[in-house]
């Protein structure tokens, strides 16, 4: 009910209502308007972006190997070379940003990924190749960090879960574009390879236009002790009626190495290693997807590659729902025990077993695609504003570098212990995942970021 002098005026009309200085709202409780949402839409391109760009070069691979006489250690390395370049960008660019600000980042990343895109089509060497793919993936792990700290540093805490959990569903739609293009090109003519490569300039010189002029994050703002201007920013565009929250009320001064304080060692440790375990077994198979399919007896035309990334979209948007509907560490926990299982028996089945085999690989590309939507929930809401990119961006280094790590072994892996063997290395990895989270894993469904350097574990 409103009583006199909590409301002035309710606005049938309009459906707002005008109120005096009694009633404010916290930024984390602020209702989704329309600047959430494109804040959400330039982070979620970013992410189409990435999955295009990691998703299209197994299908160049199949172009190049042969057109350039590669051996399983370049095509491991070109493979590889993006998430080489994701690692050094979450690591240092995730840093720089907490000292120079979100913005300028959000902006700088998307122009190094335009340029070394274009740069891919005159690639004479895969030397040169691996150095645009590195600088591209630089690009990448810059906005990782900051981007998944803009839209949580915004986001109301109603709202957050799923769009940054969402994060996963574009990156899919990405991933899974890559491949459609690369299924019908392959066979344009024997430089499609270039085309192929040099198309992710597209999305990504439209999203850098469309960055230019966003604000800095209000919380970053006031962690450095700029009040008034975090103030104006989330007045004028989250609303007149929001106020800051306590937590960021004063300025804090941290550094990385707050990372690794007593009282915030364990979250660190569990967002690296909970990360890097869900990628791993990731980039390692859907980069070299049809040469897997291939090797296990799967591939029939493209019947299994349109099952398993139309399966890769089912189960991100199946996490979108499975992130409001259940706890955060449940989530992990009980996906992290059936990745285990389907690849597990992947690792393990004869091939002449083919429906099982295909029963296995749908389940685990379900889930695992489910799953990683907590990879972009998990970081941003465990760490406090003044460590927050940094935290997120190390996570996103370590799993990179996990991730190019097993995407570059995973052709030799495969040509010297055979396709089971290496399928069974990574789901000891998954096991890792299970056990840290079942002894680590916090839950962070209905924390306020201003209870991030408290939140439970």
């Amino acid at each position: 009910m409103l009583t006199k002098g909590r409301w002035e005026e309710f606005d049938m009309s309009s459906n707002t209502m005008t109120m005096d200085n009694s009633l404010k709202i916290k930024l984390d409780d602020a209702p989704l308007n329309k600047f959430h949402i494109k804040i959400a839409g330039l982070t979620f391109g970013a992410h189409f972006t990435d999955g295009y760009i990691l998703g299209i070069v197994g299908f160049a691979l199949t172009l190049l190997t042969p057109q350039m006489g590669l051996s399983s250690f370049w095509v491991g390395l070109i493979g590889s070379s993006a998430l080489i370049g994701l690692f050094l960008g979450s690591l240092v660019l995730g840093w720089i940003s907490d000292y120079i600000g979100r913005q300028k980042i959000f902006v700088l990343s998307f122009t190094i990924i335009t340029v070394a895109s274009i740069l891919q089509f005159f690639a004479d060497s895969p030397t040169e190749l691996v150095i645009y793919r590195i600088l591209i993936g630089i690009g990448l792990g810059g906005d990782y960090s900051v981007g998944h700290t803009m839209l949580a540093e915004f986001s109301p805490r109603k709202h957050r879960g799923v769009l940054l959990g969402s994060f996963s569903v574009i990156w899919t739609i990405g991933y899974v574009a890559a491949n459609i293009v690369g299924i019908f090109a392959t066979d344009a003519s024997p430089d499609a390879w270039k085309w192929m490569l040099a198309s992710s300039a597209i999305p990504a010189f439209i999203i850098l236009i469309i960055r230019m002029g966003t604000p800095e994050s209000p919380r970053w703002l006031v962690s450095k002790g700029r009040h008034e201007e975090a103030l104006q920013i989330v007045q004028k565009y989250i609303g007149p009626n929001i106020i800051l929250d306590d937590e960021v009320a004063h300025a804090k001064k941290s550094s990385f190495a707050s990372l690794f304080h007593k009282d915030m060692i364990k979250r660190t440790a569990f967002n690296c290693i909970f990360f890097v375990c869900l990628v791993m077994p990731y980039f390692a198979i859907y980069t070299f997807l049809p040469i897997i399919l291939d090797e296990i007896g799967l591939r029939a035309g493209h019947t299994t590659d349109f099952l398993l990334n139309g399966l890769l979209i089912i189960g991100a948007l199946l996490g979108i729902w499975f992130t409001i509907k259940y706890s955060r560490r449940g989530f992990l926990i009980s996906s992290f025990i059936i990745l285990v299982i389907s690849l597990g028996l992947l690792s393990v089945l004869p091939s002449n077993l083919t429906v099982l085999m295909i029963i296995a690989f749908s389940v685990f590309t379900l889930i695992l695609s489910a799953v990683s939507n907590l990879v972009g929930v998990f970081p941003a809401e465990s760490f406090p504003t003044d460590i927050r990119s940094s935290g997120v961006g190390f996570a996103t280094a370590i799993s990179r570098l996990g991730s190019a790590a097993s995407t570059f072994l995973l052709p030799m892996s495969m040509a010297n212990l055979g396709v089971q063997n290496t399928m069974l290395c990574l789901t000891g990895i998954l096991v890792i995942g299970t056990i840290v989270s079942i002894a680590w894993a916090p839950e962070t469904k209905t924390l306020s970021l201003s209870d991030a350097s408290n939140v439970s574990e």
